[in-house]
């Protein structure tokens, strides 16, 4: 019997072993892994650039306090802020650490200009941003916050492409509006250029700040540095996660000069943020993002795959009703059975993971080869074939 509490529904499957794109379960067989931790080994399994990073940094240092200077994060910060729009970096271990952190940081901002009424967070209704406390309310899904009261005050919601509702939210008392530039555990649903223009444009004149998290799309998920670029737009601040360890904890909080200069020391803080350990891993996955022909390989690589399913889905247009995404962060929206379809993915060596909206979503490593794409479109097919 598990000592483990019941919080996951888990899979009844465990791996001893994985290299790139692929897992070995405790029985030996060889699973194509298109979850990837839900978008975090964005190098994929056992990346022997990461395992030098780590081993190396792991025979010198390994954690040293934020009262000391620490090299390594400094390096990081100064290539994360030469690469984006951002001026500073403050470094989280997670994804929700990160999240709390733009909100601090968003909240702050107000205080120092003697408006501390502008507290207020407006964010899309049933999106995603982590499973803390405040988070959860910001997500403002009644799954994720019943059992959890008292109600996190500070959050209002809009309805996603209701662009009147998120006019009518602005008040007095928002401070920011935060939201993901393409909804992961929403469904895979990619907000549109011109959207993040108007999102840009609105914020400017109600002079209140613009969140974007690029938890699960930043880091070359979508084909681009951060999703945000394909717009043009420069948000003031972006939680960032996932991708940026390959698969080690590590998080940030990438902001602009403006916002930035009120976090003054003891405003913040974090006891493992900006390890020397994870801070060397995060700077051996900038190594392979930052090649200069490699976000463009991404791109070309999602081309291909989207275009295949989108094949596919004319074949099955009464299982398939929708291939959605960008980048390598796409889902496949079923008319139904979404439970049954990934399962019989996995019965044929294909690992996903679901999404709201009856989304299968497809996370491959970046650096995926053709030949394991050709092999996942071979398994969709046949489940097709079959379903």
């Amino acid at each position: 019997m598990s000592s483990l509490a019941k919080n996951y529904k888990r899979r009844k499957i465990s791996f001893k072993k994985g290299k790139g794109s692929f897992l070995y379960s405790s029985k030996g067989i060889k699973y194509l892994d298109f979850v990837q931790g839900i978008a975090v080994n964005s190098l994929g399994h056992s990346n022997p650039d990461l395992n030098k990073a780590l081993l190396s940094q792991s025979k010198k240092v390994w954690h040293v306090s934020n009262a000391f200077e620490i090299p390594e994060s400094e390096r990081l910060a100064k290539r994360l802020t030469k690469n984006t729009f951002a001026d500073y970096v403050i470094f989280q271990n997670s994804g929700a650490e990160a999240i709390e952190a733009a909100i601090k940081v968003a909240r702050k901002f107000f205080y120092s200009k003697n408006k501390p009424f502008k507290n207020r967070i407006l964010c899309i209704k049933n999106s995603f941003h982590g499973r803390t406390l405040a988070a959860i309310h910001a997500s403002g899904s009644k799954k994720m916050t019943e059992g959890f009261g008292p109600k996190i005050p500070g959050f209002d919601h809009f309805k996603f492409g209701d662009h009147n509702a998120l006019k009518k939210s602005i008040t007095k008392k928002t401070a920011a509006i935060m939201i993901e530039p393409i909804l992961g555990e929403g469904g895979i649903k990619v907000i549109p250029s011109w959207c993040l223009k108007e999102l840009r444009k609105i914020c400017d004149q109600k002079r209140i700040l613009l969140i974007i998290d690029e938890v699960q799309s930043g880091i070359g998920r979508s084909g681009k540095f951060f999703a945000f670029e394909y717009s043009g737009i420069k948000p003031d601040i972006v939680p960032i996660a996932k991708g940026i360890g390959g698969g080690f904890p590590l998080g940030a909080v990438l902001m602009n000069k403006k916002v930035a200069k009120v976090m003054t020391p003891g405003s913040h803080g974090s006891t493992f943020g900006g390890n020397p350990l994870a801070m060397q891993i995060g700077n051996a996955v900038l190594d392979q993002i930052l090649k200069k022909k490699f976000l463009k390989k991404v791109q070309k690589t999602s081309k291909y795959f989207l275009n295949s399913l989108k094949n596919i889905q004319k074949d099955y247009p009464q299982i398939i009703k929708e291939v959605r995404g960008i980048g390598l962060l796409i889902g496949i929206q079923l008319y139904s059975n979404q439970s049954l379809f990934i399962k019989k993915l996995e019965q044929n060596k294909l690992l996903t993971i679901r999404a709201a909206e009856n989304v299968v979503r497809i996370l491959p490593p970046l650096n995926v080869k053709k030949s394991e794409l050709d092999m996942s479109l071979k398994i969709i097919k046949k489940v097709c074939q079959e379903f």
